[in-house]
């Protein structure tokens, strides 16, 4: 392709409505365009990244066995609705886009296609020999982000690839599982990214396990915690670990003291002179469930620690069926109106204990009459702890479970893991921290959706039995937007040589120089021929408009037909190193061929 011929304009300076280093670059390098919030057009050049994204996802998903097809994206709600998801993404979560056609009759377009592969698997298998079958496509999906951002990161139009796969067993799921994360990592591989594969929580999609694929970065939304010995790692949403070993309590017998301005452990500790590994602080949640009723959580957790609310959904979620629900609609901490809603009176917030009184609840046919007390693992074993008295301005010491205070029925495990606490499988090793950009993630979805949806299958007995199901999917847009994040520098995108529009850019310094254009020329059509993707700058503009051009879209290698002409060699130049080579015109196709067949191997 020639520059003076393609759809290319860029900018100098950073656009204002971009954040992070990768979608500046993307928009001033001319490869994106902002067209709504959220809505981004994929210009020729950023097309060109996307089909060969698309092109690595699809040659390793093939690799596997799996099919590929296409599924709508305009779907019914009652698909979600016998799923049991469509208030979850339409009211929860609020990420799907719903409407009704002319007939009245409730759609959406597709954030993800669950609900619509186990219709077909229902219709269409019948029967155990048919299994296991892996179906998967590659096409838009879109979501109503409450905050679009980071361009292609989190928009609400996005190209994805997902996959489900049905099986008779669990052994055979965990078979396809391996396959998938083994195809996951040849995908970013091959892509040219430096990546790690962490456990994680499965979220709304469900199932019994998930891992995530992170493209490392500094502006990644997600913080991976891992291991050095290379034995662990995981979403910070699902990371377990070992905490600091509690303190020794400074107070012996159980009284009660004033403790004014200490609504806050550090205020707390700094007060009492009492570390915070001996308190025991309790914290408020409202929980709405998915038939309205509304139940006020108290959990009760060591004063260092911090609430994961991802794992208290979690285990929030296994206790729904006690209130006749089936999912969690929202999950928050109660502001004063909130509290409003429901108080009888006004709670001593900063001073509660764990037997604050069910009286503090106006309880209703919407509002559960009792606290559900939970209880996490890092408080149970506290002894002569300190605590909230229920009383405004006033803390208890020296408090013990079952003596002053009922030890809570429920325990759970919701702490947040941190860098720097201790590996659960290896004490020795720490936690480090790291920034991440999901970018894949797979699922081991059991039998959720086909039980849901009477998609069963005949086994060898002639017993109807329900899917066995798996869920893989991989942001193809936001892959490539991360490998910018990945790697850039001053003057612009670094792609890796795999996934980058074109191999080479030769720029003509001066294209009144009808050697400098008839060398370029020959080397165009020579690379091109060869299967070298060359673009030519031969446009009218100075040499140095034409260098930070090239610096900033970021292409592989530059040729330059300047001044070592006069030697019969033209100079290249290495994107990612800045390194120049004067290379005899002769040798050129081949040391480039060499280079990038090296560079995605």
């Amino acid at each position: 392709m020639r520059l003076s011929q393609m759809l290319f304009v860029t900018l100098r300076e950073d656009p204002a409505e971009a954040e992070i280093p990768s979608h500046k670059l993307l928009l001033r390098a001319g490869y994106i365009r902002r067209i709504g919030s959220g809505i981004y057009a994929y210009l020729p050049l950023m097309w060109r990244v996307l089909k060969k994204v698309s092109q690595i996802v699809r040659e390793e998903m093939d690799a596997t066995g799996a099919q590929e097809c296409l599924l709508p994206q305009l779907q019914p709600a009652d698909l979600w609705r016998e799923s049991g998801r469509w208030d979850t993404y339409t009211q929860a979560e609020g990420i799907m886009f719903a409407m009704k056609d002319r007939q009245q009759r409730e759609v959406g377009l597709g954030p993800t296609h669950e609900e619509v592969i186990t219709t077909i698997a229902k219709d269409m298998i019948r029967s155990y020999r048919q299994l296991p079958v892996h179906l998967y496509q590659i096409q838009n999906k879109f979501r109503d982000e409450i905050r679009p951002r980071f361009g292609l990161m989190r928009g609400r139009e996005f190209i994805m690839k997902d996959g489900y796969s049905f099986h008779t067993n669990e052994e055979s799921l965990k078979k396809t599982y391996q396959e998938m994360a083994q195809a996951y990592s040849n995908m970013l591989r091959r892509s040219g990214l430096e990546f790690r594969a962490v456990d994680a929580d499965s979220g709304a999609i469900g199932g019994s396990g998930s891992q995530e694929f992170m493209v490392l970065a500094d502006a990644g939304e997600d913080e991976v915690l891992y291991t050095e010995d290379g034995q662990y790692a995981a979403n910070v949403e699902k990371a377990v670990s070992m905490p600091a070993d509690a303190e020794s309590s400074p107070f012996a017998s159980f009284e009660k003291r004033e403790t004014p301005g200490t609504e806050t452990i550090n205020k707390l500790c700094k007060f009492l002179k009492c570390s915070p590994t001996q308190v025991v602080k309790n914290v408020l949640y409202q929980a709405v469930y998915d038939n309205g009723m509304t139940v006020l959580v108290l959990v009760s957790i060591r004063g260092d620690q911090d609430v994961n609310q991802v794992k208290l959904l979690n285990e929030l979620t296994k206790l729904a069926g006690n209130y006749q629900a089936k999912t969690i609609l929202f999950l928050t901490v109660p502001d004063a109106e909130a509290q409003g809603k429901w108080a009888a009176k006004s709670l001593p917030l900063g001073y509660m204990a764990p037997d604050v009184a069910d009286d503090y609840i106006a309880g209703s046919k919407q509002v559960n009459s009792k606290f559900l007390r939970l209880i996490d693992r890092t408080a149970v074993d506290l002894t002569n702890f300190v605590t909230g008295s229920n009383e405004s301005g006033y803390h208890v010491v020296g408090a013990n479970w079952d003596k002053e205070f009922p030890l809570p029925a429920t325990v759970v495990g919701v702490r947040s893991a941190k860098k720097g606490d201790r590996a659960v499988h290896n004490p020795e090793q720490t936690l480090q921290s790291a920034r991440g950009i999901e970018v894949g993630h797979i699922f081991q979805l059991g039998t959720k959706y086909s039980q849901a949806m009477g998609a069963t299958y005949t086994n060898e007995q002639g017993e109807e039995m329900p899917f066995v199901m798996g869920c893989y999917g991989v942001g193809v847009s936001r892959l490539a937007q991360s490998a910018v994040e990945q790697s850039y520098d001053k003057d612009g995108i670094i792609w890796p040589v795999a996934i980058a529009p074109y191999h080479v850019i030769i720029c003509i310094p001066k294209i009144s120089d009808a050697k400098q254009v008839e060398v370029a020329e020959k080397l165009y059509a020579e690379l091109n021929q060869s299967g070298i993707e060359t673009l030519l700058d031969d446009r009218d503009e100075r040499a140095g408009v034409k260098f930070k051009d090239a610096d900033l879209i970021g292409i592989p290698y530059r040729i330059v037909t300047g001044r070592s002409l006069s030697l019969g060699k033209v100079e290249v130049v290495e994107r990612a190193t800045h390194k120049s080579h004067e290379i005899l015109i002769e040798e050129v196709n081949s040391t480039l061929k060499q280079w990038i067949d090296a560079a995605i191997k």
